[in-house]
């Protein structure tokens, strides 16, 4: 391990044995951790009182009591991850204490070299319990069709880039609309590079206060404001030898942007209330719906960190422009909601592709997957037609206006197509059909003539 393994750990080392407790003292310190040393429960509960502590090593039996008894008053915050030390017969005593709450112990005596591993260890446990908090509920994951083999050769290329790298990873910039599936790529990214085993920590800026987003993202000391009862690692803490996931951007404040700036630049953290800075290296990966130059020009993001972030930048396709990759979503989509249900995939009729490659999807991939499930959930016998998308697409049922169209094996009607294109033109002309007949360079005559062949046809079908 490293010297800097247990750099900015706060420790509590609760032994009353001088030499060891020296020696121990001796060598975190000289690791790169904070040590406060006691000999006394009473002691330990005195330092409990008036400061945070990251780690807590304490030994059972003690001069005034037990050291587990600590623990059973319940007086470390559950940020605090306590290691118990014990002569080895109180093994016994030491389980007891991991039941009630240590995260390990450790039998006397021990080689102090163990400690950095045991430690490190315990801060991994420690990030990955923060970082559930904040995990989404439901895995994102992404589908590569022929729309997206730019974008997987650039994800490939970032990943290799990396395993070859053996410090900080460069920071990745994502760019999409909303709904394009931009937290897939994140999760890709991280599952498929060399942090596949550490934190993914994803957070969505929008959604944070503005008062509680410092803290969150860099912690906060005990006290540190008037809710501060025990200190809180933060998000970017809790990310440490992984990958922090900023989605929604821009949503974060001037000030915050600065001091994300700092993290990308010097690799360090302060927290809320905090004197000393963190190591930390985590991946940063970011994604936004905006043009972040023209929030830049707007005033409304630094340029500076625009410089910082647009290094590996990934754009990710609307949906309206994937052509055909839309089909082969939405059967992948259709055979995961189908497998929850626990029931068998239903068709997808030549009606029901034609009007999933005729819409505009203005939700992008997050709107396809709600289609796709409401019409497991609710479609017919006859299969997912999806009938209610044409009337939602501006009465345009026509999958000829949109690119990647296939011309159907039962065969195409090219007069009913015409019908369309006029009726089409003449809602983009809000009914005027002198306008119309000028966006379709014909007579309105030729106009008037198809519209009036659209009413006797809707008169005969009733």
């Amino acid at each position: 391990m490293p010297k800097s393994s247990l750099s900015g750990l706060n420790i509590l080392l609760l032994e009353d044995e001088v030499v060891l407790r020296k020696r121990l003292a001796a060598f975190l310190e000289h690791e790169g951790a904070e040590v406060t040393a006691t000999a006394t429960v009473a002691a330990a509960r005195q330092a409990l009182g008036s400061m945070s502590f990251e780690v807590a090593l304490i030994d059972v039996n003690l001069p005034d009591g037990r050291g587990t008894d600590l623990l059973r008053e319940k007086l470390f915050p559950p940020t605090t991850t306590v290691m118990v030390m014990t002569a080895e017969g109180g093994v016994s005593g030491a389980v007891e204490a991991v039941r009630a709450g240590a995260a390990d112990y450790l039998v006397k005596p021990f080689d102090p070299e163990e400690l950095p591993v045991r430690l490190a260890q315990a801060r991994r446990n420690r990030q990955a319990r923060r970082a559930d908090e904040f995990r989404r509920g439901q895995e994102g994951e992404l589908v590569f069709g022929p729309s997206l083999a730019g974008v997987r050769e650039q994800l490939a290329k970032i990943t290799a880039a990396d395993r070859r790298l053996t410090g900080y990873l460069p920071p990745v910039l994502i760019e999409g609309e909303t709904g394009t599936g931009k937290t897939a790529i994140a999760r890709w990214i991280h599952r498929n590079g060399p942090r596949a085993d550490e934190a993914l920590v994803e957070l969505n800026c929008s959604a944070l206060p503005e008062s509680l987003a410092e803290a969150e993202l860099f912690g906060h000391e005990r006290g540190a404001f008037t809710d501060a009862k025990a200190a809180r690692i933060g998000l970017m803490e809790a990310a440490d030898g992984g990958t922090l996931f900023l989605d929604e951007l821009p949503s974060l404040s001037p000030g915050l942007q600065a001091k994300l700036l700092t993290v990308l630049e010097d690799h360090t953290i302060r927290r809320v209330g905090a004197s000393r800075a963190i190591p930390v290296d985590a991946r940063i990966i970011a994604a936004t719906n905006a043009d972040l130059g023209v929030l830049v020009a707007a005033g409304k993001f630094r340029e500076d960190l625009l410089h910082r972030l647009d290094l590996f930048r990934v754009r990710l396709p609307p949906l309206r422009e994937r052509g055909q990759d839309i089909l082969v979503l939405a059967d992948e989509l259709l055979a995961r909601v189908s497998r929850r249900y626990g029931q068998k995939p239903p068709p997808i009729p030549a009606e029901g592709r034609q009007r999933l490659l005729a819409y505009r999807w203005p939700g992008n991939v997050r709107e396809l997957a709600h289609e796709i499930e409401r019409a497991v959930v609710f479609g017919g016998e006859r299969g997912l037609e999806f009938a209610h998308l044409a009337a939602e697409n501006g009465g345009a049922a026509s999958p000829w206006l949109r690119a990647g169209f296939v011309f159907p094996e039962s065969g195409f009607s090219l007069e009913q197509a015409i019908d369309d294109i006029v009726a089409h033109a003449v809602r983009q002309a809000d009914g005027n059909v002198s306008a119309a007949a000028r966006l379709l360079g014909v007579s309105r005559d030729v106009v008037r003539y198809r519209l009036r062949g659209l009413k006797d046809s809707d008169k005969g079908g009733e």
